[in-house]
């Protein structure tokens, strides 16, 4: 598998080409505006105040040089200077400009000593991602140790990293694409995920950093590494905290769903896949429609059939999918194996390009089973012959094996007879006291979240602007259309060439 971090698909939706892997993304560098004024850098006529202790190494002193001088030395005596956050984030998006900024942050003090060991995580956080982002960035910088690299990520301030969210997307991208370079993209995984967790006010935050993270566990394979992260619903979007794009929830959710169904896992699959696809825009996304088509593969896998999408998703999305194999497929199962096949061999190349062929032949694969669930629902008695053939199986062989996995993996309640008779019954409901509790508390728990997010989004101008104007517009006057006037609703949309190394977990 080639370690090249995918990126996700481009704009429009309906010229669905065959995807190419691409390297990850570099991070875009605009700072967002400060809301603090801008400082002169401090004066160096009195002796500096002594630095905080070091995170690494024993306390150094620190150069000065004069107010005039842009240089690392100023640069340190600023960061070290008892000043106040915002005063501090100003002076260093704007000390110098960018080339030449980036070129002093990435450089060494005098005598080659390096700023990092006379900076404390703790204390220095905002300084010092400033710096670690230049020096994975500036080509002739050298490059940090990973080890001090893994102890800011996972010790750093994030109410100072905040005051930078740029810094910190490029901090993420630098630490990606060194991973690259080293040819090992696993050694990305622990460093942002941490980050990640650190950063976000919360875990149902969402931020850019979110499906970056995501497609570093897919490149690498490292699926497990995202489940700390994926476990948690996404129910908070705040750009003051991350400079977020449209985009950015798509792809990760359908960066979700893949990582779920590489573990298997169909169910939370099924979910992440409907959130992409189904997600509000003015148009539907290229990805989105990457999305539906895996979303009806999984549900034919869980279910053995599909499930209506919902009416929120956008009619032109069924509208594309339904001219593409994947319609064709979904209303042969699982019963018409011979259809099912042909579909497979006449359109195999298309799969394989849109890296769906696992899911295909996953599906293809439980297709039988299936068939065998749905007779349990008209018969009680049948033989293993006639089965074969309700399903599609030559030998009996087969059909005994298949009958017998499924009576042990408790799909479904059977008793096969020496004379090769299936007995087939419902299965046994059973209810525990604490399964009924679980459910009891899962549904508390959702209750008081849609409270909380219906409480804050009535505080919303936004959404009170429009309530009003639904309302106005609402009013019956005299020779006024009786359907509702359709709400004007602009979505920006961002789109980029997104594909994956291969077809994940089903190779």
């Amino acid at each position: 598998m080639s370690q090249s971090l995918p990126s996700p698909p481009e704009q429009p939706p309906r010229a669905m080409e065959p995807e190419e892997a691409l390297s990850i993304p570099t991070a875009s560098t605009s700072a967002s505006a400060s809301a603090a004024a801008s400082v002169v850098p401090p004066s160096t006529s009195g002796a500096p105040p002594p630095p905080p202790p070091p995170s690494t190494g024993p306390a150094l002193l620190i150069p000065t040089g004069t107010d005039d001088d842009i240089s690392l030395m100023n640069v340190i005596a600023a960061i070290t200077t008892a000043m106040s956050l915002p005063q501090l984030s100003q002076y260093l998006r704007s000390f110098a400009p960018k080339e030449v900024r980036e070129v002093v942050l990435a450089s060494m003090l005098p005598e080659g000593q390096d700023p990092l060991t006379i900076l404390d995580i703790q204390a220095n956080t905002l300084g010092i991602l400033y710096i670690l982002s230049a020096r994975l960035h500036v080509t002739s910088a050298p490059r940090p140790p990973p080890n001090y690299i893994e102890d800011f990520c996972s010790n750093f301030v994030a109410e100072e990293a905040r005051f930078a969210a740029d810094r910190v997307m490029l901090l993420v991208t630098g630490i990606a694409q060194a991973a690259e370079q080293e040819g090992n993209l696993r050694l990305a995984v622990l460093p942002v995920q941490d980050l990640l967790l650190r950063y976000a006010p919360s875990p149902s935050h969402l931020t850019a950093i979110h499906p970056i993270f995501t497609r570093i566990c897919i490149a690498s394979r490292a699926f497990t590494a995202a489940l700390p992260v994926l476990t948690h619903p996404i129910t908070t979007i705040d750009l003051t905290v991350s400079e977020l794009t449209y985009n950015d929830n798509l792809v990760y959710h359908y960066a979700g769903g893949m990582i779920y169904a590489a573990l298997r896992q169909w169910a939370e699959a099924e979910e992440y896949f409907e959130i992409c696809a189904c997600s509000p825009g003015a148009v539907p996304a290229a990805i989105q429609l990457e999305a539906l088509k895996k979303l009806v593969l999984v549900q034919l896998i869980r279910a053995g059939k599909t499930s209506p999408p919902p009416k929120y998703m956008h009619p032109h999305l069924s509208r594309l999918f339904k001219n593409t194999p994947y319609s064709m497929f979904a209303n042969a199962y699982p019963h018409q194996r011979g259809q099912l096949r042909s579909i497979v061999e006449a359109d195999g190349a298309l799969f394989s390009a849109e890296k769906n062929l696992g899911l295909i032949s996953e599906a293809l694969e439980r297709a039988p089973r299936w068939s065998i669930r749905k007779l349990t629902a008209t018969y009680l008695t049948l033989h293993l012959s006639d089965i074969g053939q309700a399903v599609g199986i030559e030998s009996e062989g087969q059909v005994q094996a298949l009958i017998l996995d499924m009576i042990q993996s408790s799909e479904i309640c059977a008793r096969l007879s020496l004379d090769g008779t299936v007995s087939l019954s419902d299965p046994p409901v059973h209810f525990e006291k604490a399964d009924v509790d679980k459910v009891l508390g899962d549904a508390q728990k959702q209750c008081a979240l849609l409270s909380r997010l219906e409480r804050e989004m009535a505080r919303s101008k936004e959404y009170l602007v429009k309530a009003v104007k639904g309302k106005d517009d609402s009013i019956a006057w005299p020779g006024a259309p009786s359907a509702p006037m359709e709400e004007d609703i602009s979505v920006e949309h961002v789109g980029s060439n997104f594909s994956w190394a291969e077809d994940v977990g089903f190779v």
